[in-house]
This record gives structure tokens, C-alpha cells and sequence, in this order.
């Protein structure tokens, strides 16, 4: 069985979560406050993390805040419906992906498969080194490097990174990106691949957003931009 690290202090949802993945093979950890679930999630290697937004002796963006200066973990947050701003800093410190509460048991185990596939065995079959004008992504190894710098990346960000260089110069839409990387069905209302790109445009470019490696191509998608390549419409 997979272990998945559960931090919220629902603990009625807690033991719901326990009894309902376990019948898909998860066996969850649950912690009930924001400090000791920030100690396990940095002292066990979990493939996942569940983190609640509202917790006791530090609330989940801390928590998310200091896992993601030390660690890569895979991180769904659980929000409060309605609380967008929540959800967006979230995205923005390097969340995986969000999920309001009330939710369907059936919604976050299809939104955990999907963060899951990610990084795994399928991703890792395809292991040809991706390059492009001095980026070097390598499938196999999970390692992204620019100009012989070292990038750490979330696996979404990596899986889009990938997404992207395997058509350098070209246009990968919306949909695909979420449909493909974020394993869901695309919604226009929903930020959240805009927050991704985001960060995954500022941590390849570093301070020079003049010169962003991933443009945005207005009302279509994004591309990898390539020397002497010219992009219509970006931001």
C-alpha cells in the first residue's frame, strides 16, 4: 500500500479518508496540527501529502511554505469553497494541486491519481534527454538543467516543462496542459495552470521576465520559446 500524509484537524474526515483510500490501496498517516505535520512530512519521504489549509499551531500555507524550501514533495491542498485567495497563494508557494472542501471522496482520488501518475513509472519509460537552446530536462532522472544550472521543479511543473519542450516552438494549448498534466478537464474559470506557469516561468528566467523562456500565446497556450523563434500575441 501507497503512504499518503494526511494533516487536517477534521478528524471525523480523517478516519472517513483512512477507511475510504484504503479501499484503493492508500494507507494514510493522519496529523492533526500544522507543526508536528510539518515534522513528518520532512522526516518520512511521503509520495503525497494532504494538507488543510486551517490548522492548529501553523496554518497549511506555512506548512506548504516549509516543505517547499526544502522539498519537491507532491502537495494537494485542501481549501475552504469559495476562499480563492487561499487557493491562489497556495498555487503560488508551489501547492500541486487544490481542492475545496465540502469535496466528493471520489473527486480527491482522481485528483491524487493524477498528481501521482506524475513522476511515476510512465513518465520515467520515456527516457530520452529533452534539450533546447541550453535547457536539458531528463525524464528518467527528474533533473532539470539550464545553461549547467541545476532548476528544482514540483513534478506539475516538471511534467509541464516536459510537456513543452517536447514541441519546442510550437503552441501547446490550455487543454492540453490540463487535461495531460493536471489530469482533469479543462475549465476557463479555473487559475490554476496560470499559477504554475507562473512559477515555472520565473524559476527559468530568475529575475528577467524580458526574457521568459515560456511565452503565452493569448486565447491559445503556451510556448517554449527557441532562439530566433518569434511569438504572435504573448503576454
Amino acid at each position: 500500500m501507497e503512504n499518503i500524509l494526511l494533516i487536517d484537524d477534521d478528524i471525523q474526515l480523517c478516519s472517513m479518508l483512512t477507511d475510504y483510500l484504503g479501499r484503493y490501496g492508500y494507507q494514510v498517516s493522519a496529523i492533526h496540527r500544522g507543526d508536528t505535520g510539518l515534522q513528518e512530512a520532512l522526516k518520512n519521504a511521503y509520495p503525497l501529502v494532504l494538507l488543510d489549509v486551517m490548522l492548529p499551531a501553523m496554518d497549511g500555507l506555512e506548512v506548504l511554505r516549509r516543505i517547499r524550501a526544502v522539498s519537491s514533495t507532491r502537495v494537494l491542498l485542501l481549501t475552504a469553497r469559495g476562499d480563492d485567495v487561499d487557493r491562489i497563494v497556495g498555487l503560488e508557494i508551489g501547492a500541486d494541486d487544490y481542492l475545496p472542501k465540502p469535496f466528493n471522496p471520489r473527486e480527491l482520488l482522481a485528483r491524487m491519481r493524477a498528481i501521482l501518475r506524475r513522476g511515476g513509472t510512465e513518465a520515467a519509460s520515456t527516457s530520452s534527454v529533452l534539450r533546447s537552446d541550453g535547457l536539458e530536462l531528463d525524464p528518467a532522472a527528474r533533473t532539470v538543467e539550464q545553461d549547467g544550472q541545476r532548476i528544482e521543479l514540483t513534478d506539475v511543473e516538471f511534467a509541464m516543462l516536459e510537456a513543452l519542450l517536447r514541441s519546442p516552438g510550437k503552441v501547446v494549448t490550455r487543454e492540453e496542459l490540463v487535461e495531460n498534466v493536471l489530469g482533469r478537464k479543462f475549465n476557463p474559470f479555473d487559475r490554476s495552470l496560470d499559477m504554475h506557469i507562473s512559477r515555472l516561468r520565473r524559476k527559468l528566467s530568475g529575475n528577467s521576465m524580458d526574457d521568459a523562456r515560456v511565452k503565452t500565446i493569448r486565447g491559445t497556450g503556451y510556448q517554449l520559446a527557441v532562439q530566433g523563434s518569434q511569438s504572435l500575441g504573448k503576454d
